[in-house]
């Protein structure tokens, strides 16, 4: 029996009503998401952040408070209730899906209690190089104690102190002064092994963990036990793996990973337009988790940018999906690269249906589907509204074809500067042929061939009317339009 093709999707978006009721709409929606297609679910963080209800969970506060507990000003995340998040989770996996969490380990944000601690400060933008004008260390007050009263000993006794920390970039003393200066607290180093931008980019934002401190690996170890036990997930999402040491996540999803007894699946978010740099990092944690794939994004960002002036004969070159497929979760953007965040790098609306038919019809990667992409969104921030387009309906015919269409042996056409495109010749299992054709030039027609001879094939996003007929041979002319993709499936 062959493998049957799987698609994930991000089910949220930055931007998602701070109303409590996300778990409910996944937990409403699972069945008929399982029916299009979807066979994994990737939630947001679960647990409670500094902004309580209307954060996106990422400055992580409590990673015990699933909702549960009256914290930061309320009892729900963003997202709803611990009974809310475990009947979601429940509802993905009875509909047949794999879900997986949001796991944010490299920092907590919003302590409880200030500490005094002497500190060194660096430069936020250059960590390896002291403030000139600081003679050694100083004295600093920072909100590092984290005693968590909303939940008390409940799940975990272990309280946070400035100790289970290496760096900080907050002063009470000297407020005006955070975006400029990072506080390494003295007789601590930052960790190694992470990504060397600013020098050394160990610390992100808050409460840096230290993860040379055996209590602190201690309780994350203990932290991932308790997790999978509550809720089931069937595996994770790491974020912000580039600010924390590589040997950390063999040893935790080792860890995590016997004690349930079964290879959870993992993706871990290494945000870098590097691909020497992935491959460093895979290599670093013995390719034990797959990574997003941020180069073929940024692909897709240059081309639907540059429109006809961009070479897509080159969309694949320097990715993941193309060095190393097994390990490459695909994208065409997510919650960071959306409008108005910080990591903004749109890709243009015309140009998706493209990379969506690129990440989901082809054989590498293990592609996943935007929330906002799939749903459309509607935001306002930072002075500008921002409307989304709902690309639902052409990714659902995508979904079609992946599931019955996408398999066998791929042949590729990347032989033109403006239309390329690629064949799939089926399995014993889904023995229908596929050809995709795609153009950001006027578009055309390329003879590819398919396997079928005297067939007939027709196009499934409805974009070109007239069938196409193959020869004796099992080639095709087959046609898109310009700016377009068309997928021809066999009849």
């Amino acid at each position: 029996m062959s493998q049957v093709n799987g698609t994930m999707m991000q089910f949220f978006h930055w931007y998602i009503p701070a109303d409590g009721k996300l778990w409910d709409e996944f937990k409403d929606k699972a069945a008929e998401l399982a029916n299009a297609g979807f066979t994994a679910m990737w939630l947001p963080p679960a647990y409670k952040a500094s902004g309580g209800g209307y954060d996106v969970g990422y400055g992580v506060y409590d990673l015990f408070d699933l909702g549960e507990f009256d914290q930061k000003g309320t009892v729900p995340t963003k997202y709803g209730t611990r009974e809310q998040l475990l009947a979601a989770v429940k509802a993905g996996q009875e509909a047949g899906m794999q879900v997986y969490a949001d796991v944010v380990l490299n920092h907590k944000n919003g302590g409880d209690e200030t500490e005094k601690v002497q500190a060194v400060a660096y430069y936020a933008d250059n960590r390896t190089q002291r403030v000139v004008d600081d003679n050694g260390s100083e004295e600093i007050e920072t909100w590092s104690k984290f005693t968590f009263p909303g939940r008390g000993d409940k799940y975990s006794s272990m309280k946070w102190h400035w100790w289970h920390f290496d760096a900080v970039n907050y002063n009470q003393k000297r407020p005006d002064e955070q975006p400029k200066k990072v506080y390494l607290f003295q007789g601590k180093s930052f960790d190694n092994m992470v990504n060397l931008e600013k020098g050394n980019y160990d610390f992100l934002l808050g409460c840096d963990l230290d993860f040379d401190h055996e209590q602190v690996r201690g309780e994350l170890m203990y932290w991932g036990e308790w997790f999978l036990d509550n809720t089931g997930v069937n595996g994770f999402r790491l974020d912000a793996i580039k600010h924390i040491p590589s040997w950390f996540f063999v040893q935790w999803l080792d860890h995590v990973r016997h004690y349930v007894g079964k290879n959870l699946f993992c993706v871990g978010e290494y945000w870098q337009n590097n691909i020497e740099t992935l491959h460093w990092y895979i290599s670093a944690t013995q390719g034990k988790m797959s990574l997003i794939d941020v180069p073929l994004h940024y692909n897709f960002h240059h081309a639907s940018k540059a429109g006809g002036a961009y070479d897509m004969r080159g969309i694949l070159d320097g990715t993941l999906m193309q060095q190393q497929p097994a390990l490459a979760v695909t994208f065409v953007e997510n919650h960071d690269s959306q409008p108005l965040q910080a990591l903004e790098s749109v890709v243009e609306a015309w140009f998706k249906p493209l990379a969506y038919a690129l990440i989901l019809l082809r054989r590498e990667g293990y592609p996943c589907v935007f929330y906002a992409d799939y749903y459309g969104a509607h935001y306002s921030d930072k002075g500008y509204e921002i409307w989304l387009t709902s690309h639902r309906w052409m990714i659902d015919k995508f979904l079609e074809a992946r599931q019955h269409y996408a398999y066998g042996d791929q042949y590729d056409y990347f032989d033109h500067w403006d239309i390329i495109g690629w064949t799939r010749l089926g399995d014993r299992d889904h023995p229908k042929a596929m050809a995709v054709l795609m153009s950001n030039g006027p578009g055309g027609s390329k003879w590819m061939e398919v396997g079928k001879p005297n067939s007939t094939f027709r196009d499934l996003t409805e974009h070109v009317s007239e069938p196409v007929q193959t020869n004796e041979h099992g080639w095709g002319e087959f046609r898109c339009n310009g700016g377009s993709v068309s997928v021809w499936i066999e009849q």
